[in-house]
């Protein structure tokens, strides 16, 4: 799927996504984002959606959060959470290298058109040290999941893939260490993964 294609889809997802979403991930983004330190640091949500992050989110340090289809940008704009939004691509983020202490991909990989090039843009706008907080739906490497890639081809049509394998992109990333790999939902297709950028 196309940049474009993926702005019009979401444009379409934006007025009903929170209440497709909310409901199943709302627990899940709450245990990954509670592994955020206490301290103040610099935080980028990418792919900020509606939102539906930004009641987990720590109420310390300067957090940004971009999305590449304005329309779910403004519906997390109403929250009135002081985040700073932007219209962007996480496949080329307007950031220098090394800005940001934590980076959030809430279920971003599997939508974007190469989960390649954004978990690299991610590592590179990440400070050594620093860590990316994922959660989305994952096979593993050498899973058949027959119907899993029999829905791929409808699944792209509505902008997400489901025989995304995570290692598969992770080995092009040797600086991303994985700190912690939790299955859940779904019986494990959805992973909660915490990496960690090696110095």
């Amino acid at each position: 799927m196309s940049r474009q294609s993926l702005q019009r889809a979401y444009t379409l997802w934006a007025p009903i996504y929170d209440r497709a979403v909310r409901g199943f991930s709302a627990p899940l983004r709450q245990r990954s984002l509670s592994g955020i330190p206490a301290d103040p640091c610099r935080i980028l949500v990418d792919g900020i959606g509606t939102g539906l992050d930004i009641p987990y989110l720590p109420q310390h340090g300067e957090i940004v959060g971009i999305d590449i289809t304005h329309a779910m940008l403004r519906h997390a704009q109403k929250q009135g959470a002081k985040i700073t939004l932007a219209q962007a691509d996480a496949e080329t983020l307007p950031f220098p290298d090394a800005c940001f202490d934590i980076v959030v991909m809430h279920l971003i990989l599997a939508v974007v058109p190469h989960a390649d090039m954004a978990l690299a843009e991610a590592s590179r706008v990440l400070r050594p040290g620093g860590r990316i907080l994922l959660l989305d739906k994952f096979l593993r490497q050498g899973q058949r999941a027959f119907w899993r890639r029999l829905l791929t081809p409808i699944s792209s049509a509505i902008a997400t893939h489901t025989s995304l394998v995570f290692e598969e992109i992770l080995e092009r990333r040797p600086e991303l260490q994985v700190i912690s790999d939790i299955p859940t939902a779904i019986s494990g297709w959805f992973r909660l993964i915490t990496l960690e950028k090696s110095a």
